[in-house]
């Protein structure tokens, strides 16, 4: 039988001291959210992110070293992982630093800060309707906010959740609003690129501030599984019998929170082969997509 290869960088994660564990875990989640958008991190990026858990070097000179490293490289190959790279140090240090106001404003300034030179529209809110195929739609779409709505919905949003009181709510009822409350927030899809991220980012911080211990590691193995679980809560497809669902968001927050061990396969939510009136992705010839974990 074929050994099965192990990862060297989640082998370097898994036997850190404690004292490292926390920024190695927020490179790991940094890391993994690239998969989300099909992007992979670069083996000089690995080098640099070891650097900085190992303390040889601060998370700023680690971005430093990153540009540098990019302004002295062209072609092809360093365009498939630049995006990677930049935006995994860019979520590290976001992650990393305790501060965060929980405010229409913060949900922006991250997306500025997450994709700063990297989009030219980073931190600006979209002007143009768009749907996108999904390979757990069998290549329906959700329907995303509408363009002129974008900035009062992002508002009202958070404004009720700022409001939303928890107190006296059992720990599923807290899962099912937590659930409900990010899936609301990532349908808006305020921005032209880099939603999920963005959304990912926020919501970390957000539990933190909310007093949970948040599992980066999660995060970092089945980030598709939450951009999956993000789809399913906000698509219905009544004629075939297809509803909204928090049920596999839910699943991923009691792994993330209360440190549970559903089983999380993506294959779970794609919907079955019944959408007739949808063009269908093929998820072997997808590259972003992983229909097996």
């Amino acid at each position: 039988m074929e050994e099965i290869k192990k990862d060297p960088f989640e082998e370097y994660i898994k036997n850190l001291p404690p004292s490292k564990k926390e920024m190695g875990q927020a490179w790991s989640a940094a890391i993994g959210l690239q998969d989300v958008d099909g992007l992979k991190a670069s083996e000089y990026l690995y080098a640099t992110a070891k650097k900085n858990i190992d303390g040889e070097i601060t998370i700023d000179e680690a971005g430093d070293l990153i540009n540098s490293y990019y302004e002295s490289k062209s072609g092809k190959i360093a365009q498939e992982t630049e995006e990677a790279d930049k935006v995994s140090q860019r979520i590290t240090k976001l992650l990393s630093d305790k501060s965060f106001v929980f405010s229409p404003a913060q949900y922006i300034s991250i997306h500025r800060e997450l994709f700063k030179d990297i989009y030219s529209h980073a931190g600006k809110i979209r002007d143009y309707n768009f749907s996108k195929k999904e390979w757990v739609l069998d290549g329906d779409t959700v329907s995303y906010g509408h363009s002129l709505d974008l900035k009062e919905t992002l508002d009202y949003d958070i404004s009720q959740e700022r409001e939303f009181r928890y107190n006296g709510l059992s720990m599923p009822e807290v899962i099912n609003h937590l659930a409900k409350f990010v899936s609301r927030l990532w349908q808006i899809h305020v921005f032209e690129e880099g939603n999920t991220r963005t959304t990912a980012v926020f919501f970390i911080k957000y539990l933190r501030q909310l007093g949970f211990e948040v599992d980066n590691d999660l995060f970092a193995d089945y980030s598709w599984y939450f951009r999956n679980a993000l789809v399913r809560a906000n698509y219905n497809n009544i004629r075939n019998g297809i509803y909204e669902t928090t049920e596999y968001l839910e699943l991923f927050l009691q792994n993330l929170l209360l440190n549970q061990k559903n089983e999380l396969h993506n294959r779970d939510m794609h919907v079955s082969g019944n959408l007739s009136h949808v063009q269908r992705i093929d998820p072997i010839n997808d590259p972003i997509n992983d229909p097996i974990n």
